[in-house]
C-alpha cells in the first residue's frame, strides 16, 4: 500500500492519507465532521457546526495580520463512490488504497476522493502549520456537496464573518475559476407491469462494462459513451429483429457521473437466442466503431435462471424508448466563452422498484432560462411516455466578476512564483460558490485547485507535484491579501 505523507507538501498529504480511511460518500460525512472537530480542539481552534452539517473553524490571524479581513476557504467532505463491477469495495467501512502510477495518485478499482479531499487537507495542514502567515481564516467544510450542494444550500451564513471566499475545489492546474454553471436534478419514475415469462423462454443477462464514465459537467464534451443509452440502444436495435421482454434494466451510480456500466435481463423464446445475443453484439460493435473513446467497452451475454415475472411487452417497448428519447450530452456551446459548454443533460441512473423503473437525469447551463427549457423538454418527453416526473430544487450559476480584488491578488501570486499569470476561466460544472454568493452577496470569490483528471470515476487521479504548487500558491495568496 502506498502511504502518502511521504510527498511534498508532507503536512497535507499526511492529512489525506486519514482521510483516506475514513467514510465520506455524500450523506456518510458524520465520521469526517468528527475528525476535522477533534483536530481543531487539539490546535485549540473553535469549532462550530450548523444544521445541516456544515463545520466552521475558526483561525486567529498570525502577528501583525490581526487588522486583515477574514478569508473563507472552503472544501467540501463529500465524494462520489464509484468502483469498478469486478472490485469488492465498500465504502461505508473499506479504506481507499492509494496507488502510485508515475506523477500520479489514483485508486485501487474505486474513486480517490481526491474531489475534494485534496482541498480538505489542505486546510486541515493550515489549521495546524504555523509557517503560513495569514489575516483571520474561516475554514468551512461543507457537506453534500456531490449529490446536490444541500450542505451549501443549507448553510448557517451566520457562522461566517469573511467576504471574501478561496473554494479549493476546482480541478486545473494553473487556473483560477471566476464562474460556473447552475443545475438542478429530474427523476421519472414510469409505472411497469409484469406476468409470469411465456413458455420456452430463457433468460439472458447482457451487461456493458469498461467505459470511461467521468464528471457529468467537466467530461460531458468529451462525448464518452453512456451505458445506459448505448445499451438501451443495442436493445432496441434487437428487438426490431427479434422480439423479447425485458425483467430489469439498471444503470449508473450518481447523478453527477456518466454512467459506465448497465445490465439488462432479458427473456426470450429459446430458438431465437443466438439470433438476439448477435444484434444485440452486432449494435454494440457499430456504437463502439462511432465514437472510438471507450476502447476498453465490454459487452457479455450470459444465460441466467428464468425470472419469476417479466415486464409485459407494452412496458417493455415504453421503457426502451422512453430512455431511447431522453436527451444526453451537451446541448449547446457557449457564445463568450471559447471551448466552454453552456448547456448539458446527463442520463444518470435507472433504478428497478417492485412496480415502476426510476430515471434519474441531470442537468446544467449557465443560462437559466436555458436550462428551464432543458428541464422542460425532459418533462415533455416523459409525459409522453406516461411517466411522472419531480424536479430537484437548482442551484443558482456563478456569474464572474474580472474586476474583482482577490482575483487580482490570485493572479498576481502566480505570476510571481510561476512565471505566468494563470488562465481565467469558467466551468460547466456546479461549484457551491454560486450558492454561497447567493446566500451572502458582494462576497469577492475564486476557485483553485491541483491537476485531477478524471473525477468520479475509478479512473480519477491526481498530478501529486501540481499539489505542491497549488499549496504555496494558495499560501502566497494567504500572506500577500490585506
Amino acid at each position: 500500500m502506498t502511504f502518502v505523507a511521504t510527498f511534498e507538501p508532507i503536512g497535507l498529504w499526511r492529512h489525506f492519507d486519514d482521510i483516506l480511511t475514513i467514510p465520506r460518500g455524500s450523506k456518510n460525512e458524520a465520521q469526517m465532521r468528527t475528525h476535522v472537530a477533534r483536530l481543531a480542539d487539539r490546535s485549540g481552534l473553535p469549532c462550530r457546526v450548523d444544521a445541516a452539517g456544515n463545520v466552521v473553524v475558526t483561525k486567529p490571524a498570525t502577528a501583525g495580520r490581526e487588522a486583515v479581513g477574514a478569508t473563507i476557504l472552503q472544501a467540501h467532505l463529500d465524494m462520489v463512490n464509484e468502483k469498478n463491477a469486478d472490485v469488492t469495495h465498500d465504502f461505508t467501512r473499506d479504506p481507499i488504497i492509494p496507488l502510485r502510477d508515475g506523477d500520479y495518485l489514483k485508486a485501487t478499482g474505486t474513486t480517490l476522493g481526491s474531489d475534494n479531499g485534496i482541498g480538505v487537507a489542505t486546510m486541515l495542514a493550515l489549521m495546524e502549520t504555523a509557517d503560513v502567515a495569514h489575516g483571520p481564516l474561516e475554514l468551512l467544510f461543507t457537506v453534500d456537496e456531490e449529490t446536490g450542494l444541500t450542505g451549501a444550500a443549507q448553510l448557517d451564513t451566520r457562522l461566517l464573518s469573511g467576504r471574501r471566499l478561496i473554494n479549493l475545489d476546482s480541478e486545473e492546474e494553473g487556473a483560477v475559476y471566476v464562474g460556473c454553471a447552475g443545475g438542478g436534478d429530474s427523476t421519472l419514475t414510469l409505472r411497469t407491469k409484469a406476468a409470469a415469462p411465456p413458455p420456452d423462454t430463457i433468460a439472458l443477462r447482457i451487461r456493458l462494462r469498461g467505459l470511461k464514465g467521468g464528471h457529468s459537467g467537466c467530461d460531458i464534451h468529451l462525448q464518452r459513451g453512456n451505458a445506459i443509452k448505448l445499451l438501451t440502444r443495442a436493445l432496441l436495435a434487437a428487438h426490431r429483429v427479434t422480439p423479447f421482454l425485458v425483467e430489469r434494466l439498471e444503470g449508473g451510480n450518481a447523478h453527477n457521473a456518466i454512467p459506465r456500466e448497465a445490465t439488462a435481463v432479458v427473456v426470450v423464446a429459446s430458438e431465437v437466442r443466438d439470433r438476439l445475443a448477435a444484434a444485440v453484439r452486432g449494435e454494440a460493435a457499430a456504437f463502439q466503431a462511432e465514437t472510438r473513446v471507450d476502447p476498453d467497452m465490454n459487452l457479455a451475454i450470459d444465460d441466467v435462471e428464468l425470472p419469476s415475472s417479466v415486464w409485459e411487452a407494452k412496458t417493455t417497448s415504453r421503457v426502451m424508448n422512453l430512455i431511447a428519447s431522453l436527451p444526453h450530452g451537451v446541448v449547446r456551446m457557449s457564445h463568450e466563452i471559447p471551448e466552454l459548454v453552456e448547456t448539458s443533460t446527463n442520463v444518470a441512473t435507472v433504478r428497478v422498484h417492485a412496480e415502476s423503473i426510476e430515471i434519474g437525469m441531470s442537468s446544467r447551463s449557465s443560462v437559466a432560462s436555458a436550462i428551464a427549457a432543458l428541464r422542460g423538454e425532459i418533462r415533455a418527453v416523459a409525459e409522453l411516455a406516461g411517466a411522472t416526473v419531480v424536479e430537484g430544487d437548482g442551484y443558482p450559476g456563478w456569474q464572474p466578476d474580472l474586476t474583482s480584488a482577490l482575483l487580482g491578488t490570485v493572479k498576481q501570486m502566480h505570476a510571481r512564483l510561476f512565471g505566468a499569470e494563470p488562465a481565467v476561466k469558467a466551468i460547466h460544472a456546479g461549484l457551491e460558490c454560486g450558492i454561497i454568493g447567493e446566500k451572502i452577496p458582494g462576497t469577492d470569490m475564486v476557485s483553485i485547485g491541483p491537476q485531477i483528471e478524471f473525477p468520479h470515476s475509478p479512473d480519477e487521479r491526481v498530478h501529486m507535484a501540481s499539489v505542491e504548487r497549488f499549496y504555496r500558491w494558495l499560501t502566497a495568496t494567504l500572506e500577500a491579501l490585506t
